[in-house]
C-alpha cells in the first residue's frame, strides 16, 4: 500500500467518523426510518474510498450528498422494476403462469445471481446495472458514474466474466438438482 493509498484511507476514515451521523440523518428525509439509510450512507463513503487517489475535497458534505444521491437513484430504480415485476406476476394468469416449484427455483437462482454481483466492487456492478437493467449506454454510463468509457468496457467485460461464470455454476446446480 503507498502512501497516497493510506493517506486517501485516513481521510475517509476523518470524513466517515465527521460526516456519517450527519449523512444518516439528511438521509432518512428522503428515505424515512428504513434500513436503507445506514446502508446507503455506509455505501456512500466505499464508494468514496473506492475513488482514485487523493483529490483534495473543498466540500465534502456536498460530495457525499451527490454520491448518496445516485445510491438513492438506483435504489428507487430497482424498487421500481420489482413492483413492476410483481404487478406482471399479479396480472399473470395463475393457471399458465409457473408453478409454485418453479417461482421458487426463480427466487433462488435470483438470490444467487444476486450474491454473484455482489462480489463486484461497487463502480463495476453500477455499471452493469446501468447497463443491462436500465439500458444506458457507455457513453450514458460514463456520464452518469464520472469515469471513462473505456472504464464502462473494463467494467462490463468483468461484469460478463462474473455473469460467465455464475451460468456456468448455476448449469452444474441445475443438473445436481
Amino acid at each position: 500500500m503507498s502512501g497516497t493509498d493510506l493517506s486517501h484511507r485516513n481521510d475517509v476514515g476523518g470524513m466517515f467518523r465527521a460526516h456519517y451521523p450527519w449523512l444518516c440523518a439528511r438521509l432518512r428525509r428522503y428515505l424515512g426510518a428504513s434500513a436503507s439509510v445506514e446502508d446507503i450512507a455506509a455505501e456512500t463513503f466505499v464508494q468514496l474510498l473506492e475513488s482514485p487517489g487523493p483529490t483534495p475535497i473543498r466540500e465534502p458534505r456536498a460530495l457525499l450528498t451527490t454520491i448518496a444521491r445516485r445510491l438513492i437513484f438506483q435504489l428507487w430504480r430497482r424498487r421500481d422494476l420489482e413492483r413492476q415485476h410483481l404487478e406482471q406476476l399479479c396480472k399473470a394468469d395463475l393457471v399458465a403462469g409457473p408453478s409454485p416449484e418453479e417461482l421458487a427455483h426463480l427466487s433462488q437462482t435470483l438470490k444467487r445471481l444476486e450474491r454473484t454481483l455482489d462480489r463486484l466492487p461497487g463502480k463495476v456492478r453500477a455499471t452493469f446495472l446501468l447497463s443491462r437493467v436500465d439500458g444506458l449506454t457507455y457513453p450514458q454510463i460514463a456520464a452518469e458514474l464520472g469515469i471513462s468509457q473505456r472504464s464502462v468496457s473494463v467494467y462490463m467485460t468483468r461484469s460478463h466474466a462474473l455473469c460467465t461464470a455464475h451460468s456456468a455454476n448455476e448449469s452444474l446446480h441445475q443438473r445436481s438438482a
